[in-house]
């Protein structure tokens, strides 16, 4: 699997599951509720794919293979988070697990991340993911679809998971979901990663460096 980003200093972990525990208010982002999302928190395991709903975003890429897997362990969720466009909620209606949330406050948005197992990337093409960067930085881990933008920032079993098509993003998260080592290891790397190359501080000294260069 093609691989990108930079590796990250080795990491030790321990046997302690990395397994978000969410808290039974998390169908409740500020003070809505998220209708039709189950939340017992002490059981489910949700993802989080927030994009715009257009057609190089891919939003429903993921949506029939999830949903199978859904029927086969309820306790996982997929909650897409963007503008509706008509077609889609019909179509979500009948996908098991996966539920379309229309866009939200910024602020309700980053308690959202904070409060999901992982965040999920399905484009088909894409430059460099604020999703994915945030989410990285919010030490919650990252699968993402195996294009040159998400592996640009992203290398494979190191600051996150790449995959080439559903079944794999179904099978690498079953793995994630099992093995607490991985999900340590991911979460810190990818954190020392968005930290050396894209922090806010970081784009600011390059900006004024490059303003500075052209005195």
């Amino acid at each position: 699997m093609a691989t990108g980003g930079a590796a990250a200093s080795s990491t030790t972990c321990d046997t302690e599951s990395l397994m978000v525990v969410l808290p039974h208010s998390f169908p409740f982002i500020g003070n809505a509720l998220l209708t039709g999302i189950p939340h017992d928190g002490n059981s489910l395991c949700y993802f989080l794919l927030i994009c715009g709903l257009r057609r190089v975003k891919d939003p429903l890429y993921l949506a029939d293979a999830f949903a199978e897997w859904h029927r086969e362990d309820p306790s996982v969720q997929l909650i897409i988070i963007g503008p509706a466009v008509s077609f889609f909620p019909s179509f979500i209606s009948r996908a098991d697990g996966v539920h379309l949330l229309k866009e939200i406050p910024q602020e309700d948005l980053h308690a959202a991340v904070k409060k999901c197992f992982a965040v999920v990337n399905s484009s088909i093409s894409e430059g460099m993911s604020a999703a994915l960067l945030e989410a990285m930085d919010l030490n919650v881990p990252v699968l993402a679809r195996n294009i040159p933008g998400n592996a640009a920032i992203i290398t494979h079993q190191e600051t996150g998971l790449l995959y080439s098509n559903p079944e794999e993003f179904v099978q690498l998260s079953k793995s994630l979901i099992s093995d607490p080592c991985l999900q340590r290891k991911i979460v810190a790397r990818a954190k020392e990663y968005v930290t050396k190359h894209h922090s806010w501080e970081h784009e600011r000294n390059a900006y004024q460096n490059f303003v500075l260069s052209l005195h």
